[in-house]
């Protein structure tokens, strides 16, 4: 499946070992969440989403978490419609995901699924970028014009010099989801210390929307270290969960996500 889009931003180099959109070792490596390859894979301060660890004290809380206040491209935005600029110059990018072997893994922050096999990725202005791991929030961290979906899903990409590309799915009440239904089966309750094997293999193809018209924008991680210069694609048309999904999540986290913050100077593309 190809599709055009350009891309005026720089790509960012993290070092994550199959994580999320999140943040370290556990992340990146068994992945914790965003933290996983949205993070850096070494163990820092503790962070939460609530009270005294909770976003709006992420920077305060280690040195290398100075991007979540001193940032001024960080990640989730609000996209407002009617800002957005259409794209001018078209370049292709590819998404090439099969069905594939998951195993997953409760970092404390998201539940996040690792690639068993480097057999999905994106094909970026020429570059590839290989799926890493894929994880949730709700609501959903990206606004659309000062709206939440119920949930949004994040599919983490590195390319070999470990840039990241992510692309962000909303989610809302429908339907349910029958490609996730076995990731739903397994969903882990509480912190892993080790990855659970998912019973069938993950169509994440299937999962995208048939609409693929996004919008295109740089940002970073939305967990610390908040790392700048990550390519976002958030796809415009949500997918569909059903509500007995949507709360079995909702029962483990029920709130994970990162307020919206300032746009600054960034445009948002869309294509």
């Amino acid at each position: 499946m190809k599709k055009k889009l350009v891309y005026p931003f720089l790509a960012v180099s993290l070092s994550f070992s199959l994580g999320a959109c999140s943040q370290q070792t556990k992340e990146t490596a068994a992945p914790k969440e965003e933290q996983a390859i949205e993070a850096n894979g070494t163990h820092t301060a503790h962070w939460s989403y609530t009270g005294e660890t909770g976003p709006e004290h992420w920077g305060e809380l280690d040195r290398s978490y100075s991007a979540c206040v001193n940032g001024s491209e960080q990640s989730p935005i609000n996209i407002e419609f009617s800002q957005v600029k259409a794209s001018e110059k078209l370049e292709n990018i590819q998404i090439q995901y099969k069905p594939t072997p998951f195993s997953l893994a409760n970092n404390g922050h998201t539940v996040q699924a690792n690639a068993s096999t480097p057999t999905n990725s994106i094909v970026v202005e020429g570059t590839e970028y290989k799926l890493a791991q894929f994880h949730f929030h709700t609501p959903s961290e990206h606004q659309f014009n000062g709206q939440h979906y119920d949930m949004e899903l994040h599919l983490v990409h590195q390319d070999a010099n470990g840039k990241l590309a992510v692309l962000g799915v909303m989610i809302k009440e429908g339907k349910e989801s029958e490609k996730l239904a076995s990731v739903w089966e397994a969903l882990p309750k509480e912190e892993t210390e080790k990855d659970i094997s998912i019973k069938e293999p993950v169509d994440l193809q299937a999962l995208l929307p048939q609409n693929q018209t996004s919008f295109h924008y740089n940002g970073s991680l939305t967990t610390p270290p908040c790392t700048e210069e990550v390519k976002w694609i958030v796809f415009e048309q949500p997918m569909e969960m059903s509500k007995e999904q949507i709360q079995a999540f909702q029962q483990i986290f029920p709130d994970n996500h990162r307020p919206v913050q300032p746009i600054n100077e960034r445009e948002i593309i869309k294509n």
